[in-house]
């Protein structure tokens, strides 16, 4: 049976990124204002924060310890034991207007992750992979929102939304090099209320959706046929992603603060959900191999 419910109290200002690691069996998320990345146990308590010195796009878990994560002016290391942050290198320097705001590891433990225009108005982002060696490459540019990266079960398909085109791409993706060989039109949500968010893919390669502005989860088939409407108790829902000891619990972010605005139905907005009952499973994320 379905059943939503509240899993973590605490509001973030705009969350993002959920990231379930079944080593600990911990989720984490960040705040991309706050700036923070935060982590809760299985029953959404214990909660730990680092905060970080900009804004925060995504996070990804390291083969041998912390963490990888993506501020707004490029990418840092992250020592969970000192909360220290080093930075990797600089993705637009001289740039103002980018951040970045979603990313996540490719199933051989690359991390893709992409930028957004601060202005949201723009195609001033791109969209990069930080190899294990911890070079930089571009693999898109001319984004307005980068959103959602996330991989087909194989491998070899990347879906990654610009949410203000309203458009959700699929990429054939080169496993061996984590080169991008094409890309086309996966989805549009161009009739859609809301926009693509953050994206997660399940075991049979069906991929879930967050449609922020119209709090729904939205599941797609490997051919971009619309499959599954699940609606959700906030209309400021931003990512997904399955976790749980049997990763079948799809955790939600939201955000409360979405332009300052808060909706007077909106009194959970900030909060993670848990959606129970969906009957599909999701697929570990591989750590990051650098």
């Amino acid at each position: 049976m379905l059943r939503i419910e509240v899993f973590v109290e605490h509001e973030s200002q705009l969350g993002e990124g959920p990231l379930w690691d079944p080593k600990s069996n911990r989720l984490f998320w960040v705040d991309i204002y706050a700036p923070a990345l935060h982590c809760v146990d299985a029953r959404g308590g214990d909660m730990q924060t680092w905060i970080m010195p900009e804004h925060i796009g995504a996070c990804a878990l390291r083969e041998n310890g912390g963490a990888v994560v993506a501020l707004r002016s490029g990418f840092f290391t992250l020592d969970f034991e000192t909360g220290e942050v080093e930075r990797i290198n600089e993705t637009h320097p001289g740039e103002l207007r980018p951040r970045f705001n979603d990313g996540k590891t490719d199933r051989q433990g690359r991390f893709i992750a992409g930028t957004m225009d601060f202005q949201e108005e723009g195609p001033v982002a791109k969209l990069f992979r930080l190899d294990p060696d911890m070079t930089l490459t571009t693999l898109d540019r001319d984004i307005i929102c980068s959103n959602g990266p996330c991989f087909s079960p194989d491998g070899g398909t990347m879906y990654f939304a610009d949410s203000f085109k309203k458009t959700v791409f699929a990429y054939d993706y080169d496993t061996a090099t984590g080169d991008v060989l094409s890309r086309r039109i996966f989805a549009s949500f161009a009739d859609f209320q809301g926009y693509p968010d953050g994206m997660t893919v399940d075991a049979e390669g069906f991929v879930w959706v967050a449609e922020v502005y119209s709090g729904r989860l939205v599941r797609f088939d490997p051919r971009g046929a619309l499959d599954r409407v699940v609606g959700l108790p906030v209309f400021s829902t931003t990512s997904v992603m399955f976790g749980g000891p049997n990763l079948d619990i799809a955790y939600i972010t939201s955000m409360a603060r979405p332009f300052g605005i808060r909706y007077h139905h909106e009194k959970e907005a900030g909060m993670i959900f848990a959606v129970h009952g969906l009957g599909v499973t999701g697929i570990p994320e591989t750590p990051f191999a650098g």
